[in-house]
C-alpha cells in the first residue's frame, strides 16, 4: 500500500476535473502527476500543479504514476491502456464500451497479467456491482438495464434519429438490444451497459433498454438479476454532472472512491 497515489489523468474534461477538484477538497492521499491531453489549450489555467501535460501514451513512463485513470473517450483507451500496463501501471477505464471487443479486453488482460498491473473497471455511475459480481461465480440466468436520462442528454447521439428528442411530451424507449449493441451505439452514453455485462453474464446476453424522458432531471438506471442466488434489483437516480448532462455525478464519485481505496487502511 502506497501512502501517496501517483495518479495520470487521460482526459481533462467533467469527469477528469471534478475528480481532481473532489480529491484535493477532501484531502486524499493522492497527487495527480500527469494529464493527457491533445490540445495544450484544454488545460490552460487549469493544470494541477506539479502535473504535467502529456501529449502521448509514450509519455507515462516518464510521470511516475502508479495508476492511469482514463476519462477521455472510448478511443483512447487502447493506445494509453497498452502503455500503461506495459509500464507497470494500474489502468482504470470509464470508457467500457472500448472493451466491447472480446480481443481488445483479452489482450489488456493478458497485458496486465504480465506486467503485474492491473486493468481496473470502477463502477462509473452504477452502484451494486460488487453483488451483481459475486452473484455470477453462481452463474446468471438473466441480467435487464434500464437507462433513463432526460431528453436532451441524448441530444448529439443516434437517439435523435429514432425518436424526436426536443417534441417529447412522455418518456420513450427509443432502443432494445444487447449491452454491446447499446455501448456501441451509445459510447457516452451507454457505457455502464458494458460495466453491467463484464460483472454479469457478459456483453450478448444482457439486455439493454434506453429511454428518454422529457420530465426526468436526473439519470436513472434499473437493473434486474436473476439466478441461482435469487433476484438482484438495483435502481439509481444520479444527478448529471453541472458541466456534462450525459455523465453522472456518481461515476467521479466512484472514481473518487477507487483512489482513496489504494492508499487507505479502511477499504469499503
Amino acid at each position: 500500500m502506497s501512502t501517496v497515489e501517483a495518479i495520470c489523468l487521460v482526459g481533462w474534461g467533467a469527469i477528469g476535473q471534478r475528480v481532481a477538484a473532489l480529491l484535493k477538497a477532501r484531502g486524499a492521499s493522492a497527487r495527480i502527476v500527469g494529464i493527457a491531453v491533445r490540445d495544450p489549450k484544454e488545460v490552460e489555467g487549469t493544470m494541477p500543479e506539479g502535473a504535467v501535460r502529456l501529449s502521448s501514451p509514450e509519455a507515462l513512463a516518464a510521470t511516475g504514476a502508479t495508476l492511469v485513470v482514463e476519462a477521455a473517450s472510448r478511443e483512447s483507451v487502447l493506445p494509453f491502456a497498452r502503455a500503461a500496463l506495459a509500464a507497470g501501471m494500474d489502468f482504470a477505464v470509464t470508457s467500457t464500451s472500448a472493451l466491447v471487443d472480446v480481443a481488445v479486453l483479452d489482450e489488456l488482460v493478458e497485458l496486465a497479467r504480465r506486467n503485474g498491473s492491473k486493468l481496473i473497471i470502477p463502477p462509473g455511475a452504477l452502484g451494486g456491482i460488487d453483488a451483481l459480481s459475486a452473484a455470477s461465480r453462481l452463474g446468471l440466468d438473466s441480467v435487464e438495464h434500464v437507462i433513463t436520462k432526460p431528453a436532451r442528454a441524448w441530444l448529439g447521439t443516434p437517439a435523435e434519429k429514432l425518436c424526436r428528442l426536443t417534441e417529447l411530451q412522455e418518456a420513450e424507449a427509443f432502443f432494445e438490444g444487447s449491452a454491446a449493441e447499446a455501448a456501441t451505439a451509445f459510447p457516452q452514453n451507454a457505457n455502464v451497459a458494458a460495466t453491467t455485462s463484464l460483472a454479469g453474464i457478459g456483453m450478448d446476453r444482457t439486455r439493454v433498454r434506453l429511454v428518454a424522458d422529457p420530465k426526468a432531471v436526473e439519470n436513472m438506471h434499473s437493473i434486474c438479476a436473476r439466478g441461482p442466488f435469487g433476484t438482484l434489483e438495483i435502481r439509481l437516480q444520479n444527478r448529471p454532472l453541472a458541466t456534462n448532462p450525459k455523465s453522472s455525478e456518481m461515476t467521479a464519485l466512484n472514481l473518487v472512491r477507487l483512489i482513496e481505496n489504494r492508499t487507505s487502511a479502511l477499504v469499503l
